[in-house]
């Protein structure tokens, strides 16, 4: 993927991970955490700027995991909900004033694979819709990758909005790729056991 692209990818990981009762981003597969990665793939990839989000636990994830050559900000008010983290990432990126894509990844999506994240991104950069969306079933969300006329959008955002809750914009052009696998995430012990069994 070239650097012409322009593309700052952010990690979003700040969250208390409040369901299963301990850091989410901590949690192994395949022997490394969860958020270690979505960072080794994401570093496989050329994106112009690498942000990673942190909040809860900020301190213990940064002793367990290998940041790479990711610049680490932190959302002080994480406990408010995603969207502030969002618009932090967003800040740090638009730092740069050519960066012209934001992508938006989590950390606890562990069938997400380089490929797809270069096949997204690629096709959101030649058809240039105002965000592409990652669908898995009937739902949509993250992966997900904003052109600079959705930045405006993005920092509306409050509490604990998505960037999905942009869809209901009727001026808000979206478009989908489908990622079957996306939906598996995880938020309780069942969903841990279920990881087991995909290692």
């Amino acid at each position: 993927m070239s650097k012409t692209a322009k593309i700052g990818v952010v990690i979003l990981a700040a969250g208390g991970s409040s369901r299963l009762g301990r850091p989410k981003q901590l949690v192994k597969f395949k022997g490394k955490p969860l958020l270690q990665h979505t960072l080794d793939l994401v570093e496989k990839l050329d994106f112009k700027k690498k942000i990673l989000v942190l909040g809860s636990n900020e301190d213990l994830i940064l002793y367990e995991v290998d940041i790479k050559n990711f610049e680490v900000v932190q959302n002080p008010e994480w406990e408010k909900g995603m969207a502030g983290s969002i618009k932090i990432g967003l800040q740090e990126l638009t730092r740069d004033t050519e960066m012209e894509h934001i992508l938006l990844l989590l950390s606890d999506q562990p069938l997400l694979t380089t490929e797809y994240i270069q096949r997204m991104s690629m096709a959101h950069v030649y058809q240039k819709p105002m965000a592409t969306y990652s669908k898995y079933g009937s739902e949509m969300g993250v992966p997900a990758i904003f052109s600079k006329s959705a930045f405006p959008f993005l920092e509306k955002l409050k509490g604990d909005q998505g960037a999905k809750k942009l869809t209901m914009n009727a001026d808000f052009v979206y478009r989908t790729i489908e990622f079957e696998q996306g939906g598996f995430d995880i938020d309780t012990e069942a969903d841990i056991e279920k990881l087991k069994g995909l290692e």
